[in-house]
């Protein structure tokens, strides 16, 4: 074996440092930026409904960012959307912090979604190909990687109220710039994260159809998964006041169910390299219809507070597997799963407020518990499809 055979042969790690790196951030600026939403609303004083109008202008971006990344890392490779894409990001969070009219800030939440649009095209796509190098699912990690960003982003937010927003978001924003910046050294030294020809799977791992109708399947798939993470975000509190819980307990929902979330993904990887990602993934997605649907027919605090850990832990694995069939098919597979994925989060939380508004929060919490068992039913097909 040659020395350049030899060095290609051995697992990047180098490589998979960085995505960590990249994953992570995307996980703290998202959460600094969304925990500290309401005191960015008085500042600028918006009602709720602009503060809906910047939401949906960061959705929009986001969307048409997730479109356009396929289109850039197919013709440029995805390592082009780490750096640029991150730096864009932590810039605009610090220009945000200083917006102050609602033009501005819808402006300026567009710019943002599209930063975020590019890194997650460019970050997933990179961990596949990263993925074919070691020879061993990482996906899962690297998704964990996001989860405990977010985890410590919200944890700064939280533990800073007595800092002013605009100060945090400058300071995050900065830091997240010249730690991007750094990393340009070793974007341009790395070699895997544009290679597409280092696959070696086994067998129930073997690439999977990447035609139009496999693609929308992973995509409603990543959809129906990451309904249920906007549901735990903007409804597992309201779930838990209705039965009468108090604050506190209320809010534990959540993180009962982040904390499932990020375990479920740390240890995702060693699962699906043993059992196979359906086999993971569908005994996950029944897990989360079962304690969700269990928890909801039950209606006590601690039946409900066990529903939504075991909808985080039941979930944990299932995006990750998704993104990385899909990636076998190519950047812009992965954008359009990704992007009919979010479109699960942006609207759910919505569908479910009108199905509450029609009957009630527990049967309305119907909804993810039926598309976690669909999750569960269409794993094999989707996950398998030759």
């Amino acid at each position: 074996m040659t020395a350049l055979a030899a060095e290609r042969s051995a697992p990047p790690r180098t490589d998979r440092r960085l995505l960590t790196g990249a994953f992570a951030a995307l996980g703290v600026v998202m959460a600094v930026w969304g925990s500290r939403m309401p005191a960015l609303q008085a500042a600028a004083h918006l009602t709720a409904g602009e503060l809906a109008v910047v939401l949906l202008g960061a959705a929009v971006g986001m969307v048409a960012g997730l479109q356009v990344g396929g289109r850039l890392a197919d013709r440029h490779g995805p390592s082009r959307l780490l750096v640029g894409p991150t730096v864009i990001f932590g810039a605009v969070l610090v220009v945000l912090g200083q917006c102050r009219t609602l033009p501005s800030l819808v402006l300026g939440a567009a710019v943002f979604g599209l930063a975020h649009g590019l890194l997650d095209v460019g970050a997933n796509t990179c961990a596949v190909h990263v993925e074919r190098a070691y020879r061993r699912k990482i996906m899962s990690s690297l998704h964990c990687s996001y989860s405990v960003g977010a985890l410590g982003g919200a944890a700064l937010a939280a533990t800073t109220t007595w800092l002013p927003y605009d100060v945090l978001f400058t300071t995050v924003g900065a830091v997240t710039v010249l730690a991007a910046l750094a990393t340009v050294p070793v974007v341009r030294a790395a070699q895997h994260l544009d290679d597409t020809t280092g696959s070696a799977c086994t067998d129930d791992e073997a690439a999977p159809s990447s035609s139009r109708a496999t693609v929308w399947l992973l995509g409603a798939l990543a959809a129906g998964c990451l309904l249920g993470e906007g549901a735990a975000v903007d409804w597992s509190a309201v779930h838990l006041h209705s039965l009468h819980s108090g604050e506190a307990t209320a809010a534990a929902a959540y993180a009962l169910y982040s904390a499932a979330m990020a375990t479920g993904r740390l240890f995702g990887d060693r699962l699906t390299t043993r059992y196979g990602a359906t086999t993971v993934v569908r005994g996950g997605a029944a897990l989360a219809a079962a304690g969700l649907g269990a928890g909801l027919a039950i209606g006590t605090v601690p039946a409900a507070l066990l529903g939504w850990t075991a909808l985080g832990l039941g979930l944990s694995t299932a995006v990750p597997s998704l993104i990385s069939a899909a990636g076998r098919g190519g950047p812009r597979a992965v954008a359009a799963v990704a992007a009919t994925g979010y479109l699960g989060l942006l609207t759910g939380p919505a569908a479910i407020g009108a199905l509450a508004s029609l009957t009630s929060v527990p049967a309305a919490l119907a909804l993810p518990v039926l598309l976690a068992a669909a999750v569960a039913l269409a794993a094999h097909r989707a996950l398998e499809a030759r």
